[in-house]
């Protein structure tokens, strides 16, 4: 079966509260919808990423996690100062094998790779997880030895927010370079965070292509469903702000047309996924 590897599960407001500071609330989106909408294309894995919006509080994603059994694995955000063992093996045991960095969402502006990056690194390498980072390109550059040299696995969200960096300029090759690296994943996610505008559903293809040839075997694909809404779209946590209504299946059916090699599907939809997070 197929993986989707980057999605958000969000519950009731009442059951699973945001943090205060939030710049957003956000709808709920629950599990039997997603899997809905993944069963056409055979994906019935899904990969559960914790939100900036729920903070250090992952029971969101660990109850998803139990709903989905084998076929579910999350990507926590922890401190890791004061996470005690046995907190962090209860979440082994029901399906994370990831601890995500965000320096992405508005929450977490000013923030820097090396205010988080050693303590969290030092957590997956205890757990044997890796570790995910979501960064726009120009401070995922700034750590790029720091990412280079990481004891455990790192993944990188979302094609690396390249912005408006080609693969052929010198960040572009500081990327591609960064994924080289043999530790060093890359998520193929969310083509509408990029340049091509808020709604797009289509990777580039230069991008795409640049991607997979640099690391065939650690790229994975990820809807970022529900697909939530841009930085200059969040009205503030008394309100709830609508997710991006984007069609699901646009998004893989785009995807897989992007492939420069349809024999590319099943690894990355399948094989690498698999391996990435041990199902």
């Amino acid at each position: 079966m197929n993986c989707d590897s980057h999605v958000h599960i969000v519950g009731p407001l009442s059951r699973y509260p945001q943090v205060p500071e939030r710049t957003y609330t956000a709808a709920e989106a629950q599990l039997d919808e997603l899997q809905r909408r993944g069963s056409p294309h055979d994906i019935a894995r899904f990969v559960i990423v914790q939100p900036s919006f729920y903070g250090f509080d992952n029971a969101a994603t660990l109850d998803a996690l139990d709903r989905l059994g084998g076929e579910g694995r999350g990507v926590a955000v922890i401190d890791p100062a004061n996470t005690p063992d046995e907190a962090l093996a209860d979440m082994h045991r029901r399906g994370v094998r990831g601890l995500r960095i965000n320096l992405y969402s508005p929450l977490a502006a000013g923030r820097q790779m090396g205010d988080s990056f050693d303590a969290t690194a030092a957590v997956a390498r205890r757990m044997k997880w890796h570790v995910q980072v979501i960064a726009p390109l120009p401070l995922l550059l700034q750590s790029q030895t720091l990412l280079s040299q990481s004891p455990v696995p790192v993944v990188i969200d979302h094609y690396g927010v390249y912005g408006k960096a080609r693969p052929d300029s010198p960040e572009g090759d500081r990327l591609l370079q960064l994924l080289g690296r043999p530790h060093v994943w890359m998520k193929l996610s969310a083509p509408y965070r990029l340049d091509d505008g808020p709604m797009s559903t289509r990777p580039d293809r230069e991008w795409l292509a640049a991607l997979l040839e640099a690391a065939p075997s650690r790229c994975v694909w990820g809807s970022d469903w529900p697909h939530p809404p841009g930085a200059d779209q969040h009205t503030g946590k008394e309100t709830i702000t609508p997710y991006r209504e984007l069609s699901y299946d646009t998004l893989v059916e785009d995807f897989i047309a992007a492939l420069p090699s349809q024999d590319l599907i099943e690894p990355i939809l399948r094989d690498n996924p698999a391996r990435l997070y041990e199902f």
